[in-house]
């Protein structure tokens, strides 16, 4: 078994744990690190990699908001919390765009998009979004300062948003989603944690499919890769989660525009040089 190999999947484990909730692309780091470092694997498996290694970050958004996401408590008699199976509805509700279109054209757009050239543009588009929406916003008061406010319309809105996240890579699924709620009135923490918790089933949904897609035939090695890139994602992502939340309560999201349009610049002069 490589050493090298493993530490390798660490590299990317902590790229995955550090980008996957801060709103500046995973996926365009992740494209941008495998220049630089390659895993020595099969394309099928580097592939399934990318998205699977995302279930370790779930696993961060799991432990750290596990009162507000479960419905069930069992302290003196067993418990239903109607009001989180509600909201269990509305962020199913919010992942039925990106969810129809994924199944259906999945294979087609990541022919199309997923290149350094889409997803450098992607990462600047969206960084001026951000600046631009608050920007906008120091003037004006939320609408929603609470996760019960949000209603079904809301969540489809935020659900269409997201939907740019699946057609276009680099454009940040967290920051698609975070864009879209600021700009319908949403304050950056409920933003932010309704963000997370629509993770949870778009990324359990896209790392089966990748699973299926591959088969569960792995090689000891390749077991350990990726066992090894969800661990590190899930440490990672706790420290990373922990931060935004805190961060956000003081701050607005424009330092992670302009961090993202840096980075799409510098993707597209890499790529335009080599």
């Amino acid at each position: 078994m490589d050493i090298i190999e493993i530490l390798k999947a660490v590299l990317f484990g902590i790229v995955e744990g550090i980008t996957e909730w801060l709103p500046i692309s995973s996926t365009g780091h992740m494209i941008l690190l495998n220049e630089f470092v390659t895993l020595n694997v099969s394309e099928d498996f580097w592939e399934m990699f990318l998205v699977v290694i995302q279930l370790g970050a779930i696993l961060a958004v799991v432990l750290l908001f596990w009162n507000k996401i479960f419905p069930f408590h069992f302290k003196e008699k067993p418990v239903v919390q109607k009001d989180i199976f509600a909201l269990w509805f509305k962020i199913l509700a919010a992942c039925i765009p990106a969810a129809v279109v994924g199944l259906a054209f999945d294979d087609v757009l990541d022919a199309l998009f997923y290149n350094p050239w889409c997803v450098a543009i992607a990462l600047i588009v969206f960084g001026i979004a951000f600046i631009l929406i608050e920007n906008r916003n120091k003037t004006m008061t939320p609408k929603i300062t609470e996760l019960n406010q949000i209603t079904y319309q809301t969540a489809l809105m935020i659900g269409v948003f997201q939907l740019l996240a699946a057609v276009f890579p680099g454009t940040s699924r967290s920051g698609a989603t975070i864009v879209g709620a600021l700009l319908i009135g949403v304050s950056r923490t409920v933003a932010a944690e309704f963000t997370f918790f629509l993770a949870i089933p778009v990324m359990l949904g896209a790392s089966l499919l990748k699973l299926l897609k591959f088969g569960f035939s792995f090689t000891g090695e390749e077991l350990v890769i990726l066992v090894a890139g969800m661990a590190v994602a899930f440490f990672v992502s706790v420290a990373v989660i922990r931060f935004l939340m805190g961060y956000i309560k003081k701050h607005d999201f424009k330092i992670f525009g302009w961090y993202r349009i840096v980075l799409g610049a510098v993707v597209l002069l890499y790529f335009a040089i080599v």
